[in-house]
């Protein structure tokens, strides 16, 4: 069975060195008494709750999977499942981060996602149950009305009550202006909605006594496409004037889909039969309000591969330092041994680095993006406020795509140092590597985000967010410029920063003739920038170790070895990705589709 280790010091590292979170929450609203000790007792109880509670649990629900009984349409989750939620509950989790005129604690999305990257770590299937309720949370929080704020917000926060999204259906998948979900009015105020959904993770379960699906659907006279979708709450159970469980919804689970992993997580297919729902803002605007949720669960798809690129990164590491195999090329490194352990050679040292700088690096970019939310949701300051909110905007898809292909890699690269061992489920690794693959597909495919980072993102606005976010790294570049322990670092970083300006200008020029230009580049464009956020972090986490590496803790020894990995051993991915940008839309187009 895998082994799971709160990585607190890096964290610690991130939030109190790189970052000075305190320092930056303490201008918020709400968080004036924040400290860095509260913060730590919070993520140290939360990590305990991670390995020693959800971890244990991880592969044998991976084996057994969630079982639908197709008479009553009720789904049990693994075994476990709904006892550690009980525990997740009754500990106060859920409300962590939430609003406390509803119930909540009032801690900062930043402490949010930190335990939450723990969780998926732990247990990426089991996370997704209340995970998915922050989004409807959130959602409901920013459009719902006065009346369903009190009726839904205090049960998601405290947890009673978990939430679902649902938007795809059989026919369309992002494409949401197709869908045919109809919503007819009643007299009373509420809808009547009949249709059919699939993909519903955390869909139906026995966890929580009620479930608050926020559906997608389009009213009678809607106009077509995008611009005639509307919101509606349907919970599973209906809810009294007096908040107390009612009937049963026409609102259920038809089947679950046999997946490639995720398995402990019920992913629904839901049918709704004339099921009653009430409008969430306005009539024709859904989509507004469930943006909310969306980008949400794409900073939480991030962080899911985030955990798992660290969870699979330790087990690799622990195997590699056990395992013996071979001499290492340069004579033996353990002569009491017949063989030396693996971690002695150079390609299995390439993969377990790889894994550990995807790991630091996408923790880095994840906490900066969320401290940024923090800001756009929490500070006085107009002008702060709206800055903030564009880089969470830019900065979204690119941790939702980039950390997810990473983590991929890394998943594939720590199963292949098990060698054959990996391939076995009891070892925990190939698991990692199934869970990881879908988190480059849903919430919007990677080709998708990159579509959005490109498209909309930079060239949306002539690149003014890039530009702002570019600014930052030329500031540090030049505060730098004379530190000549610091060259190794800022040269590659400004050499970068300066050909993404000129991609970025050609890639532009070429759209206005063809915007098929922009399907072409968007991918590989995507993973520049998002080495390009990389290295910047990276580039800042060397300087701090640089100035503590000699004071005898090895942890920065570590980090600057880490981060000198990823400047010459990765960083260089984008020469050639450069490259495929350039060469553009005709060796794509060029082959007529019925050579295909």
């Amino acid at each position: 069975m895998p082994q799971y280790t709160p990585p607190m010091r890096d964290m610690q590292f991130v939030m109190h060195e790189l970052l000075n979170v305190v320092d930056e929450l303490k201008m918020l609203p709400g968080h004036e008494d924040i400290d860095a000790d509260t913060i730590n007792a919070v993520l140290e109880e939360g990590g305990k709750f991670a390995a020693e509670v959800i971890a244990p649990i991880n592969l044998s629900g991976d084996a057994e999977g969630c079982t639908l009984d197709k008479a009553t349409h009720e789904v049990t989750a693994p075994k476990g499942f709904k006892e550690a939620y009980q525990q997740y509950v009754e500990g106060g989790w859920p409300a962590l981060s939430c609003d406390p005129n509803f119930g909540g604690q009032g801690l900062p999305h930043l402490v949010n996602q930190f335990f939450y990257e723990m969780l998926n770590s732990a247990n990426q299937a089991w996370t997704m149950y209340p995970g998915l309720s922050h989004g409807a949370y959130e959602a409901l929080h920013a459009h719902g009305t006065p009346e369903q704020k009190a009726t839904y917000l205090p049960k998601l926060t405290s947890g009673e009550w978990t939430g679902t999204m649902c938007l795809t259906e059989p026919h369309c998948g992002t494409d949401l202006g197709l869908l045919r979900t109809k919503a007819e009015p009643q007299a009373d105020g509420t809808y009547k909605i009949t249709g059919a959904k699939i993909f519903i993770s955390a869909g139906e379960h026995d966890m929580a006594e009620n479930i608050v699906h926020l559906v997608l659907a389009r009213l009678p006279d809607a106009p077509q496409g995008s611009k005639g979708i509307s919101l509606f709450i349907c919970p599973k159970f209906n809810v009294n004037a007096d908040g107390s469980l009612g009937s049963r919804n026409g609102i259920f689970c038809a089947g679950l889909e046999h997946k490639m992993g995720i398995h402990g997580n019920a992913t629904a297919q839901i049918v709704l039969e004339g099921a009653t729902g009430t409008l969430v803002g306005e009539p024709n605007k859904g989509l507004a309000a469930m943006f909310v949720m969306m980008n949400a669960a794409r900073l939480g798809v991030g962080n899911q591969s985030l955990g798992l690129t660290e969870v699979a990164y330790q087990n690799a590491v622990a195997y590699a330092k056990d395992r013996i195999q071979m001499r290492a090329l340069s004579g033996p490194k353990a002569p009491d041994k017949p063989a030396d352990p693996i971690i002695v050679h150079p390609d299995v040292r390439k993969m377990l680095l790889t894994a550990r700088a995807f790991a630091e690096g996408g923790r880095m970019l994840q906490a900066y993006t969320v401290l940024q939310l923090d800001k756009a949701l929490k500070s006085d300051d107009e002008d702060e406020r709206k800055d903030a909110d564009a880089e969470v905007a830019l900065l979204t898809p690119i941790i939702k795509a980039f950390i997810t292909d990473n983590g991929w890699l890394a998943t594939s690269h720590c199963m292949q140092v098990f060698g054959g061992h990996g391939f076995i489920h009891e070892w925990g690794m190939e698991q990692f590597v199934r869970d990881a693959r879908i988190n480059m597909i849903y919430e919007g495919t990677n080709t998708i985000q990159s579509l959005d980072l490109l498209g909309r993102k930079v060239l949306g606005n002539n690149g003014a967010t890039l530009k702002k976010f570019g600014k930052k790294i030329a500031a540090f570049i030049e505060e730098e410029g004379t530190n000549e322990a610091m060259q190794e670092f800022v040269n590659p970083l400004a050499d970068l920063g300066d050909k993404v300006n000129k991609l970025t200008q050609e890639i532009g020029m070429k759209a206005f003739g063809n915007p098929d230009e922009v399907g072409a580049a968007a991918v590989d464009y995507l993973r520049v920038v998002g080495h390009m956020t990389f290295a910047y972090f990276f580039a800042q986490a060397a300087k701090i170790a640089l100035a503590k590496q000699d004071g005898g803790d090895p942890f920065y020894t570590a980090k600057l070895a880490t981060a000198r990995f990823y400047f010459a051993k990765l960083l260089p991915e984008t020469a050639s990705l450069i490259r495929s940008c350039r060469a553009g839309l005709a060796p794509l187009m060029a082959m007529e589709e019925a050579l295909f």
